[in-house]
């Protein structure tokens, strides 16, 4: 395609000339999508899914494979570049209203879940401790469901315990859900351009709109730039800020470590699941603490959609967002008091925004009829 045609097509995505950095977070996920997809491919002509192997083979990219500590670097702390753009995406949508756009919502959230998926099966592939007993931990949920919950982990696990089926498995999963991915992030994109952009006014920007390219295009390269580089200052100068020192020993099936916990960006849902004594209930909540996102769009009940002219609801939601840092941060600590109290108090205060966001809704449409 000629320079001539790209430019075309640009212009032919007319866009809202209010919209703020906030929805450069969109495109910066396909880039991170694009990253991982291509350091996962070298990664995974090196890597050998068989638990005797798999640690060794991690070192090997590391240090034999010519520019393999690059590839692994980039893969292992791009995942939480993707996450950090993910929440902050997600955070967007809430706070201006963009998951009216029914379609575009749901899909995305699918894909979040999709996402978190294929994220849990990634981290088991080293095969270090953490990512052995997280496997473990997560995996063991199943067993609450009644009646079939045994027999599902015995068909995930492909045995009685989680061993080389298993790593091969994950390996295939963690491999091929890339692919839907791709396939439905392409299905948001077209849904988004079909619906239209919301902005953060929350009107109508059909009266008021803008070619892509160069108004957006440029702030869209400017971002990638800035992601690219703090991705590659932390690779150089802070490999292992999000790395658990228990994932540099390999995993010991006989050693337990003093606390199992996942990566960081599903410390969120960890820390709900273990708020909750009853392990199905745990179960539960862990679901819905990413499925709630699903209510959203039927759940809005103001008459104005963003925030920006709600200032109890801007109240609501940083409340939200500090509940969300308070449960992940009780997350990475012991199951004891204070931090079980803290943990279930959090918990309570996550799901309550999403409970009482149609009743502040409606509130301010008393409140606007009387006015």
């Amino acid at each position: 395609m000629s320079h001539q045609h790209m430019l075309m097509l640009f212009n032919l995505l007319p866009v809202g000339s209010n919209i703020s950095t906030w929805w450069n977070f969109g495109s910066m996920l396909l880039s991170c999508s694009m990253i991982q997809i291509l350091t996962g491919f070298f990664l995974a002509i090196h890597y050998t899914a068989n638990i005797n192997l798999a640690f060794s083979s991690i070192i090997h990219i590391s240090r034999d494979v010519p520019y393999g500590w690059i590839m692994q670097n980039t893969h292992a702390i791009g995942a939480s570049m993707f996450f950090i753009c993910i929440y902050i995406h997600i955070a967007r949508g809430l706070y201006y209203g963009s998951y009216l756009n029914k379609e575009v919502w749901l899909s995305g959230t699918t894909l979040l879940i999709i996402l978190m998926a294929t994220a849990f099966f990634g981290y088991v592939l080293p095969w270090g401790q953490m990512s052995f007993w997280a496997a473990t931990v997560i995996t063991n949920l199943l067993t609450a469901i009644p009646y079939l919950g045994t027999t599902l982990t015995t068909w995930l696990w492909g045995g009685f315990s989680i061993n080389d089926p298993t790593l091969t498995r994950f390996f295939a999963l963690h491999f091929i859900l890339p692919f839907t991915i791709i396939s439905l992030s392409s299905i948001h994109i077209l849904l988004l351009h079909s619906e239209g952009s919301s902005n953060p006014l929350g009107t109508n920007s059909d009266i008021d709109k803008i070619p892509f390219h160069p108004y957006h295009s440029y702030k869209d390269i400017l971002m990638l730039t800035t992601m690219i580089a703090l991705l590659f200052m932390i690779m150089s100068f802070f490999p292992n800020t999000f790395n658990d020192p228990e994932n540099f020993s390999k995993a010991n099936p006989l050693v337990t470590p003093q606390h199992i916990k996942p990566e960081w960006y599903f410390l969120f849902a960890y820390g709900i699941l273990r708020s909750i004594p009853n392990k199905l209930g745990g179960a539960l909540a862990l679901i819905m603490s990413i499925a709630i996102l699903f209510t959203t769009p039927f759940t809005h009940t103001s008459y104005v959609r963003s925030m920006t002219f709600r200032p109890f609801m801007q109240l609501m939601f940083w409340t939200f967002t500090t509940t969300f840092i308070i449960i992940t941060w009780a997350a990475t600590k012991p199951v004891e008091p204070p931090f079980t109290e803290i943990g279930q108090l959090a918990s309570i205060m996550y799901f309550t925004f999403f409970m009482i966001n149609p009743l502040f809704g409606m509130t301010e449409n008393k409140i606007s009829n009387f006015t």
